[in-house]
């Protein structure tokens, strides 16, 4: 009997979360394990169901998926991460691969690259998606530092980026609280630390900014 091998689908979409078992399932060796929609669950579910690897968005409220993949590293080392994500930007490739990711592949993948990923990864390899620059790359490879050298980017928290993110989208701060489950206190914080480190006094010169890095990318 051919060996199975279990997948957990980590994804605050329901309904790309439902398109992706559907597609997985397909192949005869995958078996859906679970699913969890934020990275606070998807920890507890690697404990509970054991999966042989996790497909991983990075954007979801709550616990991002970089700080999910660092713990899950942490308590559950064999356990194989790869990243599933819309973010092209060198920082969020940087930080996955430093939080322990095994792979990463952007959702605009073909359903047969997504394949050759998982293999990949399940097989011991470290798998990026094609779409990711060599300069990103050799950059990571090379001297782990962003290929930018921007020193202002780089002391921004992960949580301080999404919720830059969401500002140079135009959201206010009650939704960003409610989307991330954090105080509005936290996100008035996280608006403050922002304008500090980068020198920007404004929302609009925060957008800017968030342009710039391509944070509003989709």
């Amino acid at each position: 009997m051919n060996k199975k091998y279990r997948l957990l689908i980590v994804e605050d979409h329901t309904l790309l979360r439902a398109g992706l078992r559907a597609l997985l399932t397909q192949d005869a060796d995958i078996e859906i394990a679970g699913e969890a929609d934020n990275g606070r669950d998807a920890i507890q579910a690697v404990g509970a169901l054991a999966p042989h690897l996790v497909l991983m968005d990075l954007t979801m409220p709550g616990m991002n998926g970089i700080e999910a993949i660092r713990d899950i590293k942490r308590r559950y080392p064999e356990t194989k991460v790869l990243v599933l994500t819309i973010h092209k930007t060198d920082e969020y490739i940087h930080e996955s691969l430093r939080a322990g990711a095994d792979g990463y592949i952007l959702k605009d993948a073909t359903h047969d690259e997504l394949r050759v990923a998982i293999r990949s990864v399940l097989n011991g390899k470290t798998y990026l998606s094609p779409d990711i620059s060599a300069k990103v790359i050799n950059g990571y490879l090379g001297t782990g530092q962003s290929t930018t050298g921007s020193s202002q980017w780089d002391t921004l928290t992960h949580r301080e980026r999404e919720v830059l993110k969401l500002v140079a989208e135009g959201h206010p701060n009650k939704y960003i609280a409610d989307y991330y489950c954090l105080s509005v206190k936290t996100v008035e914080k996280h608006r403050s630390n922002l304008m500090k480190k980068l020198d920007l006094h404004n929302a609009s010169m925060l957008t800017a900014y968030a342009i710039e890095k391509g944070l509003l990318a989709t």
